[in-house]
């Protein structure tokens, strides 16, 4: 075993402090290890930072109005959904919901947008989105907590993190994600409540996976609901699927529980999560994505929306990506707002025969990332890799990939320690991917930020491709700010 870099007393006491306070991933066997993070935070200039929080209030915007834009959703992403058989299943979903151009329908459901936006601030272009997150984005909370945790540090250990951390007089950036989130969830519940007459606790919905092992970020966010007031239950659809009734005005029912206010799905993101074979259905997943449906047909707060899970798919993103500042603002902004929208949203492409012809022969292989449409670690080729999957792709499944300009954030100008599973390593080329949280209800802002819910930071070595903590080589991390 290498010898620890600091003091091993230090960062193990750091590793208990997260697990009181509820920064853990669950073991198969019930017990929990602690998140990897840093011992000290970034560093980041206070213009880029608040120009990150001016603007993710406006992609929040755009994407809440595109959500509610039902023909346009179907219309530009057909294509997509014929190529990937799982948003051939959501556009399928959402025809239920919403109906046709020619023929809509009412949806009593109200959105409820929780979303996070993931950038990275490249060396030559400034701050870059990565990916929209409307559906299951978590770690919220987390964020806030490896806000506390450095800050812990800071006042326990200042020589061992003034060592470490980038720049001494640095300003840590406050970071409530986990309060914020919370508020706007309460708000939501209440008003669905306040729809009802008022009477009784609000109660909030978890759709959780099975065997679920992100259960302490949730729960973080559980008792911050259940400090407001809040009922909290958690489900999974297959749980769900018996258990769902309407009530009196389309209220949404929960056998043993009652009314329902808001339903949060941190599941529902990928095929997986409506297998039920125990159902030997004749159509795979049939019977928990009508649950889903099901939910949508019911006047209660929904996140995401399936019509908010189509909107922040990488094909649109590449779609709005491609669009001019005025044709955004069709969808509520200004045209001033539009530019600043643009100025953050990196060049994507589609994937055509042109497209295969050009990479072949002209493009910069390490400019490019190719993803498909899935979500969390595991779904981007980089490289030269790229050329060969491009290859293996049969025209049919074209329309399931994009092309994005990859971005090169700045590595941090000291080397910095990350400890996992308890042990200390010395990454020297660290950077950061930082995930603005904001939340919208009914398509207006629920907190005094604009909708505006704090970060989560998430630091890998440079050299690694997938910086998930689950499924990656990522730290938690926090910023510090300087003029």
């Amino acid at each position: 075993m290498n010898s620890p870099i600091v003091d091993k007393q230090i960062t193990d006491e750091a590793c208990q402090w997260q697990i009181m306070h509820g920064v853990a991933i669950k073991n198969a066997d019930g017990t929990a290890r602690h998140c990897p993070y840093s011992l000290a935070p970034m560093t980041m200039k206070r213009h880029v930072f608040d120009h990150l929080m001016n603007v993710t209030p406006l992609l929040t915007k755009l994407i809440s109005q595109v959500s509610e834009d039902h023909a346009f959703l179907q219309s530009s992403l057909r294509s997509m959904a014929n190529a990937d058989p799982f948003f051939g299943r959501l556009l399928k979903m959402h025809a239920q919901i919403h109906g046709t151009e020619h023929a809509p329908i009412m949806a009593e459901r109200k959105p409820l947008l929780l979303m996070r936006t993931d950038y990275m601030d490249d060396r030559q272009q400034g701050a870059k989105v990565i990916e929209f997150n409307g559906i299951a984005a978590g770690m919220g909370p987390f964020g806030q907590r490896a806000n506390e945790l450095h800050d812990y540090m800071r006042r326990q250990w200042p020589d061992t993190y003034n060592a470490w951390v980038e720049s001494p007089t640095a300003v840590p950036a406050d970071n409530a994600c986990l309060d914020q989130l919370a508020h706007g969830i309460a708000i939501a519940a209440q008003e669905i409540r306040a729809h009802f007459g008022g009477e009784g606790q609000r109660t909030f919905l978890m759709v959780v996976q099975k065997n679920e092992d992100n259960v302490y970020d949730q729960h973080l966010l559980e008792v911050a609901l259940q400090q407001r007031g809040v009922r909290t239950v958690r489900r999974t659809f297959d749980q769900l699927a018996t258990q769902l009734s309407t009530g009196e005005n389309q209220r949404l029912i929960l056998k043993d529980i009652g009314a329902i206010d808001v339903v949060y799905l941190r599941a529902g993101y990928q095929y997986s999560d409506y297998f039920a074979p125990e159902l030997c259905e004749e159509e795979c997943c049939e019977t928990l994505s009508q649950t889903r449906v099901f939910i949508e047909q019911h006047h209660v707060a929904v996140n995401a929306t399936v019509g908010q899970q189509l909107a922040t798919s990488k094909t649109m993103q590449m779609l709005l990506t491609m669009m001019t500042a005025r044709d955004l603002t069709r969808w509520a902004l200004s045209e001033e707002e539009a530019l600043r929208v643009k100025s953050v949203l990196a060049d994507m492409l589609p994937v055509s025969a042109q497209t295969l012809e050009w990479f072949k022969s002209d493009a910069d292989k390490h400019a490019w990332v190719l993803k498909n449409q899935g979500e969390g670690g595991g779904h981007c080729v980089f490289g030269d890799d790229i050329a060969n999957k491009l290859a293996s792709l049969k025209p049919e499944d074209y329309d399931a990939w994009a092309l994005m300009q990859r971005l090169y954030p700045h590595e941090r100008e000291r080397p910095t320690i990350a400890v996992r599973n308890g042990e200390q390593t010395l990454v020297d080329d660290l950077v950061s991917e930082i995930g603005l949280f904001t939340a919208y209800f009914n398509g207006a802002p629920v907190t005094e930020y604009n909708g505006y819910a704090g970060y989560l930071v998430r630091s890998k070595p440079a050299r690694e491709n997938e910086g998930g903590i689950h499924s990656g080589k990522g730290i938690l991390d926090s910023i510090t700010l300087i003029e």
